[in-house]
């Protein structure tokens, strides 16, 4: 058993890239290692911002030893397809005649030696570099490969020993170099351990996990030193390590005169535009400092590093400031109107037609939400007017936040300012959901009339594209509802904000994709009630006979049926369910006919037939499709009695019956 070593150095793999590749790299050559008949015990990758590395250990040395039984046409064949058969074997292959009990066919005994791994490991990595797919990649000088950037060399080993493999204009050694500022000669290297040392010892830290837990424990502790905490980030921390081969962490200031921004400004800024990390004092308070990560060592201690990191923030922030200064000497409804000069779609008209749709549909919807429907218009009128803003103009990501800073400088309802943030959320799975009324309210007039509106132009989600999110919007008009226990139709509230849409009733157009959207919708809430953990079966259970249009309900009746599967007579209920259902099937196929119609009392014979109908006729006054949930739970209980009666049945009365 050998090891294998590669390693392609590049210009610099932005960070958002560099984990896929690696995963895609170890993915591909495992592939072709599996598909050439080699086995290995274990592969490795790693990834830095200018190199891809992939380590396979336990390596067979040569493919194996095949012999196989190969079975041809029959002996009766074409003369053309028993050739065919012939040729396709290696030469010297013995074939025979062989009878079997469909005739007599050719058979062939194809024995084939193995071959040396190192002589098929060349095609074996090439075919996994022109493979490797880039979502951004790049042709330089005269070359006709792509990557992610110009390659500069290639290292590959196997078994100690360097494998010709050539990429494009690179061929490769058994060579590489330390940190392009801090050690950059070339190095030998002889297997991993050896390779993955002398990086380190030339400044270049392959491994992404252990340069992340390095920066977090030296920020970490700068940060104790001042007595002041670092923001937990786990997002930033895996770009940063993604951006430096050898982390140097440091810490710097921010000007008194940028502390009164929003806290929101200050760490926007330093996070997404400069990948500092943001730190808070005991109270919570955002502090004065930040986290800078270098990529290199300097022979002043990193004081220039922090004096030009500190000079760019405070260019970013005086322009904050500027915006924070001149945004709030205007109200902030005075920038509604110029919403009607941003396009929100093509067939969907301005923003501002946006905000006067979710004006109308929150203040009906705001009963529902136990939300005030004035301040729920008035909260959906000022939603999205920091759109119009010189703030979120430079820095979109505020979007929703100033707005709330804005309406509340105006005077405006707490609970108003709340819901100007909270109308985006919920954007994912694990972003909190609002809570105010007001939020709720909006945050669902806003999803449900882009959800009608994209449904109403045929702009549907395909496959995996989904251009306008509307998964992502449909995700949170459920759990909206079912976090916050509203109850509502989901039919009706479409078609309601299908009339704000097209102005009128326009019943017939409606019609048309209502049906369609309304099945998107459930379809995404069997993902969310799978994702928490809910019965497949039970799910299905409760959308197969369709009619049912309360969300909340339906989780509800999902919990209820659970909770009864769960006890023994609910487990024994089933299986006699399963048992009646199967018979049915069976003289169903014998007969060619159904079984749906009501049976004729009049032909019951014995009180084990009338005792289950009775039951039956009990239960099935509770079991309409959109009865109350008292109601649906007074039938469940009632099915745990029917347990008893069934058995009965089966044990006294002959169901296959002779008349």
């Amino acid at each position: 058993m050998a090891e294998l070593l590669l390693e392609l150095l590049s210009e610099e793999i932005p960070a958002r890239m560099q984990a896929r590749a690696a995963d895609d790299l170890k993915r591909l050559v495992c592939d072709g290692l599996k598909k050439a008949g080699l086995e290995f015990s274990s592969a490795e990758a790693y990834v830095t911002p200018r190199r891809l590395a992939l380590v396979v250990d336990g390596l067979a040395e040569k493919t194996p030893d095949i012999s196989e039984e190969k079975r041809g046409p029959a002996t009766s064949a074409p003369e053309q397809a028993i050739n065919g058969f012939k040729g396709s074997l290696p030469e010297g292959t013995k074939i025979e005649k062989r009878q079997t009990e469909k005739g007599e066919f050719f058979f062939a005994l194809v024995e084939q030696k193995g071959g040396k791994t190192d002589s098929l490991l060349a095609d074996i990595l090439e075919g996994a570099l022109a493979a490797l797919g880039w979502q951004k990649s790049m042709r330089w000088g005269e070359n006709k490969i792509r990557w992610v950037r110009p390659l500069q060399a290639m290292l590959c080993l196997f078994g100690g020993k360097s494998v010709a493999v050539g990429f494009g204009p690179v061929t490769a050694g058994d060579t590489t170099v330390g940190h392009r500022f801090l050690n950059s000669k070339p190095f030998k290297v002889k297997d991993f351990a050896d390779y993955k040392a002398k990086l380190e010892k030339n400044n270049v830290i392959i491994d992404a996990g252990e340069r992340a837990n390095l920066i977090e424990k030296e920020a970490k502790k700068l940060a104790s030193k001042a007595k002041l905490k670092l923001k937990d980030d786990p997002g930033l921390l895996a770009e940063v390590a993604g951006l430096v081969e050898w982390p140097v962490v440091h810490m710097g200031s921010i000007d008194a005169d940028f502390m009164d921004l929003p806290p929101e400004v200050l760490t926007t800024t330093m996070r997404n535009h400069q990948k500092y990390f943001a730190l808070y004092d005991a109270k919570g308070k955002l502090a004065a400092k930040f986290i800078i990560v270098a990529n290199t060592e300097t022979s002043d201690k990193g004081k220039a590093v922090i004096a030009g990191n500190e000079r760019v923030l405070r260019a970013r922030l005086a322009d904050a400031k500027f915006f924070w200064e001149q945004d709030r000497k205007h109200r902030l409804d005075s920038r509604i109107q110029e919403l009607g000069g941003r396009v929100f779609h093509a067939k969907l008209g301005t923003v501002l037609d946006k905000v006067e749709r979710i004006e109308k549909l929150s203040a009906a919807l705001a009963p529902y939400c136990k939300a005030d429907p004035d301040d729920a218009m008035r909260a959906a009128r000022l939603a999205k007017a920091d759109l119009s803003s010189g703030m979120v103009g430079e820095f979109p990501e505020l979007q929703g936040i100033m707005g709330r800073y804005y309406a509340l400088a105006d005077g405006e309802k707490p609970d108003v300012a709340d819901a100007i943030t909270e109308h985006y959320a919920p954007q994912g799975p694990n972003d909190a959901c609002p809570k105010n009324p007001l939020g709720i309210t909006v945050a669902l007039a806003d999803k449900i009339d882009t959800l009608v509106g994209f449904w109403a132009i045929d702009e549907k989600p395909t496959g995996s594209k989904d251009p306008f999110a509307l998964r992502r919007a449909a995700l949170g008009v459920i759990r909206l509802i079912i976090e916050n226990e509203l109850n509502f139709a989901v039919r009706e509230v479409n078609e309601l904000a299908w009339r704000i849409l097209s102005g009128g009733e326009h019943r017939k157009e409606f019609d048309a994709f209502s049906e369609n959207l309304r099945s998107f919708l459930f379809n995404r809430l069997k993902v969310y009630l799978r994702d928490k953990g809910h019965r497949h079966d039970l799910i299905d259970s409760l959308f197969s006979r369709g009619g049912e249009d309360d969300l909340l309900r339906i989780v509800r009746k999902a919990e209820v049926l659970k909770t009864f599967l769960d006890t023994d007579n609910g487990t024994n209920l089933l299986t006699a369910y399963r048992r009646a259902n199967n018979i049915v099937e069976i003289e169903s196929k014998k007969d060619n006919r159904t079984y749906f119609d009501s049976p004729d009392e009049n032909q019951f014979q014995q009180d084990e037939e009338r005792a289950v109908w009775t039951m039956l006729n009990d239960i099935a006054q509770f079991g309409g499709t959109n009865q109350e949930m008292v109601e649906f739970e007074i039938a469940v209980e009632r099915l745990a009695g029917l347990r008893k009666p069934v058995d009965v049945l089966f044990d006294h009365v002959k169901i296959n019956c002779d008349d």
